[in-house]
């Protein structure tokens, strides 16, 4: 009967075993049986709770030593009540009898009745071994107390251990390739991310991409439009995980096969990524980017933002400059449009480009790194190298967030004036 609203989950914590000396008793039950020790704890009592189970953890056997003269002590040596089931009782019982158990007798097909009073049951056969009354054999043995057990093997519960066990096994087997189509997913993603950074002279610039599970949604890239002139794109997928890392392959293929055209029209190339992002995700997928072309010879910056967090420029004097948005989201809308800015980038400037998981990291009591924070750290560390100043960034977050991370995390920092 499945669980309905008036089931409780019940479970059995322990069974009672009497014993004459618990450490002789343990090392029966796991050097004999081979259990497991399940506790070994001392109660407030200052009694030594020790416990042992077998291998599939299904019941726990207390080890009890009970004091001389005690009713519970007059309980040693008697038959427990406990049955333990085996998918193959004949291995087990060849195995434990050579470990030195002893066995009542040899297991063999038998019929069972078992009487109203408990310790009454009798097994008998007639002739020749029949098919039991409840589709199984057994035997008894005793520990070095005398405290007997039932070792049984049942058809039915046979069968189910069996399935049981298929199950365990298949559920593993479903993990460990999950795992690891995870882990080639992640080698893939990693691959996506720039191999190699093309040179522009003044500029000194990096990029760091976290995600917060195996795969994520943030994506950056480093483009080569021209001599001094470099493409710098960061952007931010709806959606986290599997879904948000095939969405972040698809923009990526997007931009990179339109790239070419960025050199002259940004505005043509982004409405056709649109237009092919628009059309190859659902009605709910869109992405924020940033797109900025730096122009060494010219000394300028001409960026897009497509609803992305402002870009911060960071000028040599500590004051900030926010790049704010110039067109929605990419992807929600078949006509879509953007239009394209400029500022100056001269050396001593620095430009910070960054995901949502950076200023929405939170610490422990609940506030947020907000972008106050990261203007400080990269104040801070602005006359580092680009990579130093990302990796101070990223050490901040840790220390600020040091619980397990929740968004992706993405920044690109870009120095002018330091050659690259």
């Amino acid at each position: 009967m499945a669980p309905g609203p008036d089931h409780r989950y019940v479970g059995i914590s322990s069974v009672n075993i009497y014993v004459r000396d618990q450490e002789r008793s343990l090392r029966f039950y796991l050097d004999k049986l081979g259990f497991n020790l399940a506790f070994d704890a001392q109660v407030d009592s200052g009694m030594r709770w020790l416990a042992v189970s077998p291998p599939d953890g299904s019941t726990v056997l207390s080890l009890i030593q009970p004091a001389p003269n005690s009713a519970e002590h007059k309980l040693i040596g008697r038959a427990t009540q406990v049955v333990f089931v085996t998918e193959d009782l004949p291995a087990t019982y060849r195995e434990w009898r050579e470990r030195g158990v002893r066995f009542g007798f040899t297991p063999r097909l038998r019929r069972v009745h078992y009487s109203a009073a408990p310790g009454k049951e009798t097994a008998y056969s007639s002739g020749e071994d029949q098919s039991s009354a409840w589709g199984g054999i057994f035997t008894r043995f005793e520990d070095v107390d005398g405290n007997s057990f039932v070792l049984a093997s049942l058809d039915q519960v046979t069968r189910a251990i069996e399935a049981r066990r298929r199950a365990a096994a298949e559920k593993l087997e479903a993990e460990r390739r999950a795992a690891q189509e995870l882990e080639i997913a992640k080698e893939v993603q990693a691959r996506l991310l720039p191999q190699i950074q093309p040179a522009c002279g003044g500029l000194d610039y990096s990029g760091a991409c976290l995600p917060a599970r195996e795969v994520g949604g943030d994506y950056y890239d480093f483009v080569e439009l021209g001599p001094q002139r470099l493409g710098l794109v960061i952007a931010d997928i709806s959606g986290k995980g599997i879904a948000a890392a095939l969405l972040m392959a698809n923009l990526q293929a997007n931009l990179r096969s339109q790239y070419a055209v960025a050199i002259d029209q940004p505005q043509v190339l982004l409405r056709s990524v649109n237009q092919l992002f628009y059309q190859s995700t659902s009605d709910t997928a869109y992405a924020t980017l940033f797109f900025a072309d730096y122009d060494g010879a010219a000394a300028k910056l001409r960026y897009v933002n497509c609803g992305h967090l402002p870009a911060l420029l960071l000028h040599g004097d500590n004051s900030v400059e926010r790049l704010k948005s110039t067109s929605t989201v990419l992807g929600l809308f078949e006509e879509w449009d953007c239009s394209t800015e400029e500022a100056p980038l001269v050396p001593g400037d620095t430009l910070a480009l960054y995901t949502d998981g950076v200023t929405e990291s939170f610490s422990p009591a609940g506030e947020e790194f907000g972008e106050q924070r990261l203007v400080e750290c990269l104040c801070r560390c602005k006359d580092r190298a680009a990579s130093a100043m990302v990796g101070a960034v990223v050490e901040e977050l840790r220390r600020f967030s040091p619980h397990d991370q929740h968004d992706d995390i993405t920044l690109i920092v870009a120095k002018c004036g330091t050659a690259s």
